[in-house]
């Protein structure tokens, strides 16, 4: 087994794509890279902490790769809006990869230079690992506990749809 720690906007979003994949045992929605201690929504939602919010991928590297995981991560965000996914503006929904061993570093540093070879102006952030706070547990889950609350529903569905249509091999099986 292996982690990844990703931030790519709302963790409600990056959350209900990635538990989507095959080889993802668990997500656990969270905060990171900030400067408080034991950080709640509230205080990460002033911008004052500097958390990101982000999500604790447990996977299994013999179904899901860790490349595979970051094609995933940058096809269902926007990794060229500093501090910004759609609607949601701030520091906390940045676009941000956590690397837990060189491996993880070296393959993040490969795949953003391939896409700023595109002409892409890629602004995530690539850091080691930090201290990982769990989010409160109503955040964990919670698409699939709130599919028609109203920001899920507006914001969840077209990356679903578009993970469906770009990555079938890498779906579970219903």
């Amino acid at each position: 087994m292996q982690q990844a720690l990703f931030g790519g906007g709302c963790f409600w979003c990056t959350e209900a794509v990635f538990l989507q994949l095959k080889g993802v045992t668990q997500i656990t929605s969270g905060y990171a890279g900030g400067n408080t201690d034991q950080p709640t929504y509230e205080q990460i939602c002033t911008g004052t902490t500097n958390h990101a919010e982000v999500i604790l991928i447990d996977f299994d590297e013999q179904q899901i790769s860790f490349k595979q995981l970051l094609t995933v991560f940058f096809s269902t965000h926007d990794p060229t809006t500093l501090n910004r996914q759609g609607n949601d503006i701030g520091t906390q929904y940045r676009s941000v990869i956590y690397y837990f061993n060189a491996e993880q570093k070296a393959q993040a540093e490969s795949y953003i230079a391939e896409l700023t070879a595109q002409d892409l102006n890629i602004v995530t952030e690539l850091s080691p690992v930090p201290t990982f706070y769990p989010a409160e547990d109503y955040h964990q889950n919670y698409y699939a506990k709130n599919p028609s609350q109203g920001y899920c529903n507006f914001a969840i569905p077209p990356k679903l749809m578009k993970l469906q249509s770009q990555f079938k091999d890498l779906l579970k099986e219903s």
